[in-house]
């Protein structure tokens, strides 16, 4: 096949697959040459090094890219394998990693989630505590069930506990991998690697039989904070991976969330720096929809606008359950949840949760004496 004969997403699967050629040089480049990755190819020498962080041997990868990469074979691989690639002009796309600087053209996908709902990461070490598992195994079930996608990186620990704890529930978790697609490490979570899969999507920027280092997963945590609106560290200590997640989500303008641990714990030590630099002290998940809805209008949030500058939704908008627990709130009442469960008989979980969903859409807030009122 020649250059010419290429499609548009080939093209991107190619130039995402070469060596030596990082993500800010890639959106450079189609940035130059029209966004069309064929161009690149296209391309002679000359024109290829004007753009900045190109030389000679990024432009001579760039002529011999068949001598790096097997596009026949890649693809055939993604067949057997009921997998695709993402660009990103695709919907699928997550919305929010278009916008950092370092986003990867493109993403090897398992499963067929397409991040329409709001992501929160949760993050934290492979060496946990029992308490850190649960933690993490409680907010990655309570972000699920208020909406939000619960991204991790599927490696043991607080990152195996935050995808089941959103699977527990039924809701959306997704896994973005150190590594190629085809390579499930560690090897017991072979199990969890499907059930993501499933229901969620799997993620990788790297080309099939590609094996992790320690540099693809400062690559990978990058991806994990730039899909998501905000990130939680449950468990680090002050060298772990997770401090190399806050740090991006720092740099990409993320919301950033620690769970403080004992003082004597080296696995909360890296937690409580991060709360000492200014990273919000993580309580609930409570805090979590506060921050986002006072944040409201300066970044993308998962709450939204009011139709109109008023306070009701649609009726479309929400469930039986909703319409019933916002019943409690006409004529401007200020009800406990005691009393909404009186009111429509549902159970204190189902409650729960609906109370906060309640809360996402800007329907009613928390008060501080713990009764709910309507905005």
């Amino acid at each position: 096949m020649s250059t010419g004969e290429l499609t548009e997403r080939q093209a991107f699967l190619a130039l995402n697959a070469l060596p030596n050629i990082g993500p800010i040089t890639l959106n450079r480049l189609l940035a130059e040459l029209g966004d069309d990755p064929r161009a690149i190819f296209e391309a002679g020498a000359e024109r290829l090094e004007r753009v900045k962080g190109v030389g000679p041997v990024i432009s001579a990868t760039l002529a011999g890219w068949r001598e790096h990469f097997d596009l026949a074979r890649e693809e055939e691989r993604m067949a057997l394998a009921a997998t695709d690639f993402v660009t990103r002009r695709d919907a699928a796309y997550p919305r929010l990693l278009r916008e950092i600087d370092s986003a990867p053209i493109g993403l090897y996908r398992k499963g067929g989630y397409d991040f329409a709902l709001p992501g929160v990461a949760i993050v934290g070490s492979r060496r946990t505590t029992l308490y850190g598992q649960g933690v993490a195994k409680k907010l990655g079930a309570e972000l699920a069930r208020a909406g939000f996608c619960v991204v991790s990186g599927l490696a043991r620990g607080i990152d195996t506990a935050a995808h089941e704890g959103a699977l527990s529930v039924g809701g959306r978790t997704a896994a973005v991998l150190g590594n190629g697609i085809d390579i499930i490490y560690p090897a017991e979570n072979l199990g969890l690697y499907r059930r993501i899969e499933e229901t969620g999507a799997i993620l990788s920027e790297f080309p099939f039989a590609r094996r992790a280092d320690k540099q693809s997963f400062a690559m990978r945590n990058r991806i994990v904070a730039g899909i998501c609106e905000a990130v939680v560290v449950v468990e680090s200590d002050v060298s772990g991976g997770s401090m190399i997640t806050a740090r991006f989500a720092g740099e990409q303008g993320r919301l950033i969330f620690a769970v403080p641990g004992r003082i004597d714990q080296a696995t909360s030590a890296g937690c409580h720096q991060l709360i000492r630099d200014g990273a919000t002290l993580l309580t609930g998940v409570d805090d979590i929809l506060s921050e986002l809805s006072y944040l409201d209008g300066l970044r993308p949030a998962p709450i939204p606008e009011k139709a109109g500058g008023g306070t009701v939704l649609a009726a479309a908008d929400l469930t039986e359950d909703e319409r019933r627990v916002y019943g409690c709130f006409s004529g401007g009442a200020m009800v406990s949840p005691d009393a909404a469960a009186a009111h429509t008989g549902l159970g204190a979980a189902q409650l729960s949760a609906t109370l906060m969903m309640l809360e996402l859409k800007r329907l009613i807030v928390k008060r501080a004496d713990g009764t709910f009122e309507a905005r």
